[in-house]
């Protein structure tokens, strides 16, 4: 059950004390549940998504109101996002929160690409949604198998991407930048290019997660657990569009 998502991992349905794979007793995580979840945490992140989008104003001068959300939201999102991690029983609480924290985030910083590149959200949503079903389906038609050398080729790929772009952060921190990347080039195009790839490839790692976590019977709070983990990639997924949108649109 390796998965690339730092929320959807091997030892997740394992208790850490005996080791084995922790079961409901009397409920049991189901699929419908999953995906109910998944829905109501896509339409809170909408929710605070449009709130936000709709309390900042970007003009030639620069963005009123955006600060706010973007701190409240990656912090709030980053922290509340760890401690579901760290506390699975708590993610009936802690998973819609992200999202609505999440929300704030991706509605500011949608709001700055579209004032830049008129229609790249929409552009991107649907681009997010058509690979999520796209994935899905061919998920459960067979055509792509989630095989342990799948796996982990993922999992590597994800981890390599981290750490750039952690290394990437810390550059900036010292006013530095790390070439080609984040650039339009043909590179940086072709780096994001990859990442897309490699974010819409953990979809099928977290639907063969869910799939794994319903056979085993795993207990119906980490229904909750899953549609967070989800949302994780799929956050990730839609922010990786924006960023290859914007470069290909800034080349025109």
């Amino acid at each position: 059950m390796r998965s690339g998502n730092p929320a959807l991992k091997e030892s997740t349905f394992l208790d850490l004390a005996s080791g084995t794979v922790v079961q409901g007793d009397s409920q049991a995580m189901s699929l419908n549940g999953t995906v109910n979840k998944t829905g109501l945490l896509l339409l809170l992140t909408v929710l605070t998504a449009a709130y936000a989008w709709s309390q900042i104003t970007i003009t030639t001068e620069g963005a009123t109101g955006l600060m706010p959300f973007m701190l409240i939201g990656g912090l709030g999102g980053f922290v509340l996002a760890m401690v579901t991690i760290f506390k699975k029983t708590w993610a009936p609480v802690t998973a819609p929160a992200y999202a609505l924290v999440e929300g704030l985030f991706l509605g500011a910083i949608s709001s700055v690409f579209e004032a830049r590149y008129p229609g790249i959200v929409m552009q991107a949503v649907m681009l997010t949604f058509g690979t999520l079903f796209a994935l899905l389906f061919a998920y459960r038609s067979g055509l792509i198998k989630a095989t342990e050398n799948f796996k982990l080729g993922v999992a590597a790929a994800t981890g390599g991407i981290f750490v750039l772009y952690l290394v990437s952060f810390g550059m900036r921190l010292f006013g530095k930048e790390m070439p080609y990347i984040h650039e339009s080039s043909l590179i940086g195009i072709g780096f994001s290019l990859f990442v897309v790839v490699v974010a819409a490839l953990n979809l099928v790692l977290d639907f063969d997660f869910i799939e794994t976590g319903v056979e085993q019977r795993a207990p119906k709070y980490m229904e909750w657990y899953a549609a967070f983990g989800l949302m994780v990639t799929l956050v990730w997924l839609y922010i990786e569009f924006l960023r290859l949108l914007s470069k290909l649109q800034s080349r025109n």
